[in-house]
């Protein structure tokens, strides 16, 4: 029988299987003063509370109409400009010519009937409509071997290499190839055969759920023309890769060769299939070396990452780094073709940005609280309007600060003076400090009764609008001849 506990005895905790198993790792931590986040999630429940509602605020901005009226609307007030309307005739114009080389009669009478239709429901439409780029890109790479081999021009053979030993003084990527062991072909195959074809739906959703409104559509635009682009640039530049030197040497290549999975072969050699053999052996772009869209689309998904969720980068661009020299270690890649596309990317991921989340200042609410204190959370980025968040900056300095219009200055329409001359600086930085929202609630002061007075919650402005409110009211009483402007 166990001995009863004696009330004077302190509570000792219930020892688990969780707390042994932890119980080590814990002291190590402890001995070696390791830093730790403070707020980590200690259960499930905390753990995917924010995540639920994340989700649900997500799906709320939703639009279920299926009304294809509301479509017809918007679109009657849609501003048309030579840009815009220049890419939706270029995307046009190569759907036809696609659907043209296609030989089922089925597909090019569906494709475009199923896609206007998604166009018309605004259900469906909000989806369709920014991942136009993505489906056009998709359709020309699947539809690329239909283009009749006397329509396309010479395959390059020894141009990359060359070009490669010219630049680097070696051919890198024969380098990497030299030395293989089946666990490095595990570590090449992890981000290049799964991660490079999941990774974009995961984060697609990530960005759909925590970051600005506005940021899927931006990513889709980016990515779809990126790799819109690298094959249209495949299919003008065609080149040889470096499995194409190792199996056939400087043999004249030609269009009716079938690809090669390169040491993605060793994979299926490691799992006893054929997967990467058969899908590399069918594909339809077989010399389309340069650029590579795998090393441009991990540079991509590392920019949006970095860009939003800045906290993670060196993950990042190490997921990304991984996957450069796994392009070249599974012979698919040059380092010229790694660096092209890693350019490629950049370019598109500047030029597509919109101008909202060009200008931080003006567009993004990053940090939400104080920047000396608070670090940046995902759930406090939003956007927000300038000139709104300005107008209640000034409404809610007013409210705060006394002041009142002498009879004097009313009848002969003076600037109104403060009541407290000798409070200026205290009452601009009073009213900075309201402005400015703090992660926690203010904690109750006492007066001089005894009674404890709380703050109201205050609207969450930036503070740039802030410090302009507050320089706006610090000017107010000043003479009119003083010489003095208000700083905007």
């Amino acid at each position: 029988m166990s001995r009863p506990r004696s009330a004077s005895s302190p509570s000792v905790p219930e020892a688990s299987l969780a707390r042994m198993i932890l119980a080590p790792f814990i002291r190590t931590v402890r001995i070696l003063r390791l830093p730790l986040p403070t707020n980590l999630p200690t259960s499930p429940k905390a753990l995917l509370s924010p995540l639920v509602v994340h989700v649900v605020s997500a799906l709320k901005r939703l639009d279920t109409s299926v009304d294809p009226r509301k479509t017809l609307n918007s679109l009657s007030r849609h501003q048309f400009t030579i840009w815009n309307t220049s890419v939706w005739v270029f995307l046009s114009a190569l759907a036809v010519f696609v659907l043209y080389l296609n030989n089922s009669i089925f597909l090019k009478i569906f494709i475009p009937t199923a896609y206007i239709i998604a166009l018309l429901i605004p259900a469906s439409s909000q989806f369709v409509l920014p991942a136009t780029p993505i489906l056009s890109w998709v359709l020309l790479f699947f539809s690329a071997k239909f283009i009749p081999s006397e329509w396309r021009p010479e395959i390059h053979l020894v141009l990359l290499p060359t070009l490669e030993s010219v630049l680097y003084g070696a051919n890198i990527s024969d380098i990497l190839t030299r030395y293989t062991h089946p666990v490095l072909d595990i570590i090449a195959w992890i981000p290049y055969g799964i991660m490079h074809f999941v990774f974009p739906f995961i984060l697609a959703a990530v960005l759909w759920v925590f970051a600005p409104k506005g940021t899927l559509q931006y990513f889709a635009k980016a990515f779809g023309f990126m790799n819109l682009f690298g094959v249209l640039v495949q299919l003008v530049f065609p080149c040889a890769a470096p499995w194409y030197e190792i199996i056939h040497g400087l043999t004249p290549a030609d269009y009716s060769m079938s690809g090669s999975p390169g040491g993605l072969m060793r994979i299926d050699r490691i799992f006893g299939g054929t997967g990467y053999t058969n899908t590399f052996g069918n594909a339809p772009l077989v010399f389309g070396a340069f650029p590579s869209l795998h090393a441009g689309t991990s540079t991509m998904e590392a920019l949006f990452l970095t860009y939003f969720f800045p906290k993670f980068a060196p993950f990042y661009w190490a997921y990304a780094c991984t996957l450069y020299w796994a392009t070249m270690y599974l012979t698919h890649h040059y380092l010229v073709d790694v660096v092209g596309g890693g350019c490629l990317a950049l370019i598109c991921f500047y030029y597509f940005m919109p101008k909202q989340f060009k200008d931080l200042d003006t567009g993004i609410m990053w940090d939400a609280q104080n920047e000396s204190t608070t670090p940046r959370r995902a759930e406090d980025y939003e956007l927000v309007d300038e000139d709104d968040a300005f107008d209640q900056a000034v409404g809610i300095a007013r409210n705060s600060l006394g002041y009142h219009i002498s009879s004097n200055a009313a009848g002969s329409g003076q600037t109104p003076k403060r009541a407290e001359e000798g409070k200026a600086s205290t009452l601009t930085a009073q009213s900075d400090k309201r402005l400015r929202p703090s992660p926690s609630p203010v904690p109750d002061k006492p007066n001089a009764n005894g009674t404890s007075s709380s703050r109201p919650e205050q609207t969450r402005t930036r503070p740039r609008a802030a410090s302009r409110a507050a320089s706006q009211l610090g000017d107010v009483g000043r003479p009119a001849d003083a010489g003095k402007k208000r700083a905007d």
